[in-house]
């Protein structure tokens, strides 16, 4: 055989192997994975299969020649994400070692390459800035948990590429709340920076801030790098924030060889410098763009789909793969020690009696919580653990491996067979298998480390490593025990459990209590969405009426929106494409029967008090008042018991009960700025009705279905006799011609609606 005839069977193989890697895809994937259009962003809803169009997309453009695999880089957030990717690779056939890392270890790896080649000294990588920030705070704000908050306020502007000098006017254009006055928070800023210059040190930002300098400034090593790396691949592109964007496009520079993929439902980090809008508006930032969305989901059930979906508003739910599945639970307690004990047992119930511990999650929205969650399982002897663990470099064999690569400048390639332990002399003694064990699975790890290392810097030495590693190096997670796991909402992104029991849905925990401002509200709405839709299966979510914080008892009240998700499962049992032409047709008249509130903390206490007073009085919730009238009182914004009665729908009855509770509501806040209702468009009148052509037969029978619908209450809560006579003359026999008639809103045709339909289609 030729070498002609080897190479064209090589890549005839490579072909096969490409099609193969479209097998099972949907039309969606296989179009994200297929298109040649770049720059790409492929918007992934949770469980649409993010990770496996984007490792098939890697591959299928390697195999087929549209990627060299040796110049691929892959940007993650995490390094075990990192290597996850690079064993999907290995898996899905690439014979090249795709370089994947995050952006902080790309950034090290390229500027230890720059100051090598110019024999500039390396600078000192700080990695705790306490001893640097706290002489800097006022002597008498130097407490552990002031410094933090600094640290984190500098690490938020420096996310954000915001100077010392501009700091206090952008927080507070952008809502910040800092720890201390801006003022003092931009001195103390700029000092930690002079200092940092002084003492020759650089800390984690300041990589990707010098790294981009770099690329940008120096022409020779700019195209170097670029040449390294011409197809780049971002994921969880939702959490890129302003300085990663600002590296991101000094590797680009004029390539458009981009591909993104993330989704903006999942973007829970802009408290920490991230935003989403680099994702949200892509084609603005790329001119020329393409966006595809994924909107199947692979992971959970459609009644897991419908409640997570409520939690942000107008949302619709992703499409279900799955089969149908229990509806979810919510469950309220005395206290939060009834809850975790409740917990608890509905965890040991959920397991069967040959279940898996390790397929069911706690949820919490703070570590606070966690604690509580965490001894009831244990009490009820259920295995437990949290997202924390021992460190990799906490082990002695470890650090002595490392130690000596430190000493070494010969490349690392040199020192792998290094990186393995040392036998015991006691390795025959079966006592001994366990450490044996556990010190090979940590040189596995430390090994995995090397590979990522040299797949960014091929040509990089020992001692180089051996500084990497220790940046890199974060808590091993052990999760070859069969245990429940207890994580907060933020560690549990990415993940997904058969069942999940999301705990303390109240008021100053969901959504968190400093989130006062639209922008954070609108995150703490998808960060609880990010907590349902980790459920394929079961979802149970509980709240405890008294919870103790340290020594201190508090009365609680339900998130607030609970009544949204309450309100989904209700609805579960109606099949969702009514549900869903109902609430399209209120969108084609403009919302006028349920207008779009805004995301404010008003309405979000409003909604909660019409909540517990409809839970109060047995009644749903917008028989209170509805969201019309919540609009109409935004937009007035009464100031006493005369100016309430002017709101629509509320009258002198409704003034004078709820009135106080209203105004107390409303004095305790600041208008929103967008409370104005749109303006409803006239409804058309419907032409008179002659009496005389109606069916007397129908006519009886509809208002006997009333009276018997009714039960207990006045049948012209139901509907009036105007609305009756309409539906008589009318015969309506889809929602659309029910929601035409005067007196029937979206709210009437969820409740009645299919039978109504079914009833007057019976009577022909």
């Amino acid at each position: 055989m030729s070498a002609t005839d080897s190479l064209f069977d090589a890549e005839s193989d490579d072909h096969a192997d490409a099609d193969g890697l479209l097998a099972g895809l949907n039309d969606e994937q296989l179009h994200a994975v297929t298109t040649d259009a770049l720059p790409l962003a492929i918007k992934a809803g949770a469980g649409s299969g993010k990770t496996r169009v984007l490792t098939r997309r890697i591959a299928w453009c390697s195999l087929t020649g549209r990627n060299d695999p040796r110049r691929v880089l892959a940007l993650t957030f995490t390094r075990k994400a990192a290597g996850q990717l690079r064993s999907r690779l290995r898996v899905l056939g690439l014979r090249d070692q795709v370089a994947a890392g995050t952006f902080h270890s790309v950034a090290y790896a390229q500027l230890r390459t720059y100051w090598r080649e110019r024999d500039q000294r390396e600078p000192d990588l700080l990695d705790r800035k306490f001893g640097f920030i706290t002489p800097l705070l006022p002597r008498d704000r130097r407490s552990s948990t002031d410094v933090l908050d600094v640290v984190s306020e500098i690490e938020w502007a420096k996310a954000r590429r915001i100077p010392p000098e501009a700091y206090a006017g952008r927080a507070e254009a952008l809502g910040r709340t800092p720890p201390m006055p801006p003022s003092t928070i931009g001195r103390i800023y700029r000092g930690y920076e002079d200092l940092k210059v002084q003492k020759r040190v650089i800390d984690f930002d300041d990589l990707l801030d010098h790294c981009a300098r770099a690329l940008r400034s120096d022409r020779a090593f700019g195209d170097a790098q670029r040449w390294r790396f011409r197809h780049l691949y971002v994921d969880e592109f939702q959490d890129v924030n302003p300085l990663q964007f600002a590296l991101l496009s000094a590797w680009l520079l004029h390539s458009d060889d981009l591909c993104v993929v993330g989704d903006p439902d999942q973007a829970i980090y802009g408290w920490n410098g991230a935003d989403a809008d680099h994702l949200n508006r892509f084609d603005t930032h790329f001119q020329g763009a393409t966006v595809v969305d994924l909107r199947q989901n692979y992971r959970s059930t459609p009644q897991v789909l419908r409640t997570a979906a409520s939690a942000i508003r107008g949302r619709e739910p992703m499409r279900a793969n799955r089969p149908s599945g229990p509806p979810p639970t919510v469950t309220v307690h005395a206290d939060d020690r009834a809850e975790a004990a409740g917990v608890a047992r509905r965890v040991r119930d959920s397991r069967g009696p040959n279940g898996s511990w390790s397929r069911q999650a706690v949820l919490v929205r703070t570590n606070a919580q966690a604690e509580v969650i965490v001894g009831a399982l244990r009490e009820a002897n259920i295995p437990v653990r949290t997202r924390a663990g021992s460190g990799l470099l906490d082990r002695t064999d470890v650090k002595g491996a490392l130690r000596s690569l430190s000493r070494s400048n010969r490349p690392l390639a040199d020192h792998l067979g290094d990186l393995r332990p040392e036998a015991d002399d006691d390795a025959h003694d079966d006592k001994a298998a366990p450490r044996d064990a556990e010190r090979a699975l940590a040189f596995a790890r430390l090994r995995a480390l090397a590979d990522e290392f040299l797949s960014i810097d091929s040509s990089g030495t020992a001692s180089g490593f051996e500084a990497w590693v220790r940046f890199q190096a974060r808590a091993a997670y052990d999760d070859s025990t069969d245990a429940v796991e207890v994580a907060t909402f933020h560690a549990a992104k990415g993940l997904e459990w058969e069942t999940v029991h999301v705990a303390g849905l109240e008021q100053g925990l969901v959504p968190i209590a400093h989130a006062r401002e639209p922008a954070a509200l609108a995150e703490e709405r998808r960060l609880l969405y990010v907590a349902l839709s980790r459920a394929e299966v079961g979802l149970h979510l509980t709240w405890a009426q008294q919870r103790t914080f340290d020594t201190r008892t508090s009365n609680r009240r339900p998130s607030f929106w609970l009544e949204d998700i309450e309100l989904a499962i209700r609805n579960l049992d109606k099949p969702f494409e009514q549900a869903e032409q109902a609430r399209r047709a209120a969108m084609a008249r403009e919302q006028v029967r349920r207008p779009e509130l805004p995301d404010h903390l008003v309405v979000e206490e409003l909604r909660a008090w019409r909540l517990g007073r409809a839970r109060a009085a047995d009644v749903p919730a917008y028989a209170i008042f509805n969201d019309a009238t919540l609009a109409d009182l935004l937009h007035r914004w009464p100031g006493s018991p005369r100016e309430l009665r002017d709101v629509s729908g509320i009258g002198p009855v409704k003034a004078d009960r709820f009135g106080p509770d209203l105004l107390a509501i409303l004095a305790g806040h600041e208008r929103p700025a967008s409370a104005a209702p749109p303006p409803a468009p006239p409804r058309a009148k419907a032409p008179p009705i002659d009496h005389g052509d109606l069916d007397p037969e129908l006519l009886e029978a509809l208002r006997a279905w009333r009276l018997e619908v009714a039960a207990d209450k006045p049948a012209y809560t139901v509907f009036s006799n105007a609305t009756m006579d309409e539906l008589a003359a009318t015969r309506p026999k889809t929602t659309d011609e029910l929601l035409a008639i005067s007196g029937i809103g979206p709210a009437k045709v969820e409740r009645f609606g299919a039978e109504l339909l079914a009833f007057l289609a019976d009577k022909g």
